[in-house]
């Protein structure tokens, strides 16, 4: 009878290891991802730009993968260019009248590993474009923390409330 209860408390024990929220925190901040560090946005500007091996820059050089900077139309209008060869402008392609239109070509370039010329880094096309990013590989690791604690023999808790 001893014997089957001590098996008996390890069993309820063991099925007992569920997967919780501060679990899958203590691992999203193992990989720079936590809750905390989320809402410091120059720490996930950072993170980002290091985890694809990307670079913004705002000091022109001819040898940048990547280009995006405002011009002015010969008749007063701004425009954007977005481009790999600044001397080799596509119009159809390359040249964006919004600025929000901005956020999914630098996102490519980030993703690319490119080192990125912008003539001002602080537009909020390159703030939206990180947190784009960011929200991507954070959906990710938080899947990953799931499957490494699921590995390590925790559970999903699968009680419906109500």
């Amino acid at each position: 009878m001893e014997l089957y209860n001590r098996i008996n408390r390890k069993t309820i024990k063991m099925s007992k290891k569920l997967i919780t929220d501060e679990l899958i925190e203590q691992k999203m901040i193992s990989y720079g991802y936590g809750e905390t560090n989320s809402h410091d946005e120059e720490y996930v500007r950072e993170l980002i730009l290091k985890h694809y091996d990307a670079e913004l820059t705002d000091q022109w050089q001819s040898n940048c993968d990547y280009y995006i900077y405002e011009e002015s139309t010969a008749d007063g209008y701004s425009v954007f260019v977005a481009c790999y060869d600044t001397s080799s402008i596509s119009v159809n392609e390359d040249i964006h009248y919004y600025d929000s239109d901005l956020s999914g070509k630098l996102q490519d370039a980030i993703k690319d590993g490119f080192e990125i010329y912008v003539d001002d880094l602080h537009q909020c096309f390159i703030d939206d474009a990180i947190q784009e990013l960011y929200e991507y590989l954070a959906e990710r690791f938080h899947a990953q923390a799931i499957d490494e604690l699921e590995d390590e023999g925790y559970k999903q808790n699968t009680a419906v409330a109500g």
